[in-house]
């Protein structure tokens, strides 16, 4: 007999966010989750021209050091450390 009033119930796998790899998004939907990353992080900390660091953010992508994550419940996709959404 087993007590299964102490058990949590499990999350389901195909809700939980994923990486997608950055090669298989045209370049117009890379510059989108670029656009919104800076406007994001740096559009509200007084950066006169949050988009100047459009170029850092996609060198950034193609060495890995952020990836692109991909919500299935919301159907979003948006820029992260890998690990981790953020």
């Amino acid at each position: 007999m087993t007590d299964d009033a102490g058990q949590e119930p499990q999350p389901d796998p195909r809700e939980e966010k994923f990486v997608v790899d950055a090669e298989l998004l045209s370049e117009d939907q890379l510059d989108g989750l670029v656009d919104e990353y800076c406007t994001r992080y740096h559009g509200l900390n007084d950066t006169e021209n949050p988009m100047a660091e459009r170029e850092r953010v996609k060198s950034a992508v193609r060495r890995g050091d952020l990836v692109v994550w991909f919500d299935p419940v919301e159907n979003t996709a948006s820029l992260g450390t890998p690990g981790r959404m953020t």
